[in-house]
């Protein structure tokens, strides 16, 4: 790739490592919030909740309409929002502002990432080169969530505002960078028909109280029937959407995409897989603070080696799919995920580092191995003028996935009675999503097709 490739490569990772880092450093700080200004566990909890419902209601909204509104306009607009929210968010002082702030904050990430990931899967040409941008996109993604750990713990220390603060000054170099090199496109043509307002709105309205549904699992059975009607009226709302798509003359998600069997597994395999490590960091964090007494810093320096993904997926993934193929590599993934959390269920009262070690270290590689192709596999294939809608379902998964994975930890860590028990019975959740994502994948696995490199095209090494 030329110098400009690269750099406009580094502009949009950047959005995504701004996305992670910004994420991670929130969950380290916030029990330093909540001491601050006086919050109740409950609103502690939406701070954190929050950002999710903004990012997950709108991710396929926002992807869509980085392919009928314009990339480069959505992706430059939104990085703003989300500059200017994360400000706010750092000068709050009461709860409500703070949750405020974060709600918008995600909705801004949910049309800013897919605008990233479908100028990526634009920009550059299918096949080696497009899937080492996409592997570096991921590994990025990763980096960001694993130095925000420590990155988040440093700024703790200071002062909790400095994690808002902190992002709002990596945005704006972002944005300065994006401006000159994000590539200026047609101004989209204007959509016989109009835009689908009312698929918009059903899309949103379906997504928030779906997620609103996850979150609330967390509370096991208290407060069930609030939980089992947002899931219901979701549920609902997303029956009257796909009736609203089938009747539109141009749908806001052309429901025959979702016929696609490498669109709909890599979506499924994306969701068990980001659920399953998201929860047992969430279970691995409580562990090491709340039974073991380590300090925010010294859990996110043992957490770090997961972080191995970050320098994996952009070098050792690119030849292992070139060799073997993408489906395989992805199922490589989730049996390394699962020989890796099966490894820590039988956690003790005082483990040492080292009996922690292989299972942190497995689980990044795993992370390297999985997450990158599943990103290939969301938007391999796919029209160019549909790359938005690909990226934000694969986003929405994601999302959902995150969401998915550490209600289901913590209503089974609670339903087993907390303490260690609680911790070994929670374990349990992320080794099923990722075996349940193996057998999933195995089915693009079976006739062992490999990666083909277009005519012409040589393969992109870093």
């Amino acid at each position: 790739m030329s110098l400009r490739a690269w750099s406009l490569l580094l502009v949009l990772c950047g959005t995504i490592f701004l996305e992670g880092i910004d994420v991670a450093m929130l969950a380290v700080a916030v029990p330093a919030v909540r001491a601050d200004l006086g919050l109740t566990t409950g609103t502690a909890a939406w701070v954190m909740s929050a950002y999710v419902l903004g990012y997950a209601g709108f991710t396929l909204l926002g992807g869509r309409a980085a392919d009928l509104l314009g990339r480069r306009r959505m992706f430059l607009g939104w990085l703003t929002v989300f500059l200017v929210f994360s400000g706010l968010g750092g000068l709050a002082d009461t709860g409500w502002t703070l949750i405020l702030a974060r709600f918008v904050t995600g909705v801004a990430a949910a049309f800013m990432t897919p605008a990233a990931l479908s100028i990526i899967t634009t920009s550059y040409e299918e096949g080696p080169q497009r899937n080492q941008a996409l592997l570096v996109f991921a590994g990025t993604a990763a980096g960001g969530f694993s130095l925000g750990l420590v990155i988040g713990g440093l700024l703790t220390q200071l002062g909790w505002r400095w994690v808002f603060f902190a992002p709002v000054l990596l945005a704006a170099a972002i944005l300065l960078a994006a401006l000159r090199l994000v590539p200026k496109e047609p101004r989209p043509p204007r959509v016989k028909g109009g835009f689908d307002l009312g698929g918009a709105l059903a899309a949103a309205g379906a997504m928030l109280l779906l997620a609103y549904g996850v979150v609330r699992l967390e509370h096991g059975l208290d407060g069930w029937t609030v939980t089992a009607a947002a899931l219901a009226a979701g549920l609902l709302l997303t029956g009257v959407f796909v009736a609203v798509e089938r009747r539109a003359a141009v749908p806001l998600v052309r429901l025959g995409i979702l016929r696609e069997a490498s669109l709909l597994r890599a979506d499924l395999g994306a969701l068990l897989f980001v659920g399953s490590f998201f929860g047992f960091q969430f279970v691995a964090t409580l562990y090491l603070q709340e039974l073991r007494g380590w300090s925010s810093l010294e859990t996110a320096l043992a957490l770090l080696v997961m972080g191995c993904d970050a320098v994996l997926a952009p070098t050792l993934t690119p030849r292992l799919v070139t060799r073997f193929g993408n489906a395989r590599v992805i199922l490589g993934g989730f049996v390394l995920a699962v020989v890796s959390y099966a490894l820590f269920l039988p956690v003790g009262p005082d483990w040492s580092y080292a009996a922690m070690f292989p299972t942190l270290l497995l689980t990044g590689i795993a992370f390297a191995l999985a997450y990158g192709p599943l990103t290939i596999a969301g938007t391999d294939g796919i029209a160019e003028e549909e790359q938005g809608l690909a990226s934000g379902l694969l986003h929405t998964a994601t999302q959902f996935g995150s969401a998915i994975g550490i209600a289901a930890v913590t209503a089974v860590y609670g339903i087993a009675g907390g303490g260690l028990g609680g911790f070994r019975a929670a374990l349990v959740v992320p080794v099923v999503m990722v075996a349940l994502g193996a057998l999933i994948t195995a089915t693009g696995a079976r006739d062992g097709r490999r990666a083909r490199v277009p005519e012409g095209a040589t393969e992109v090494t870093v």
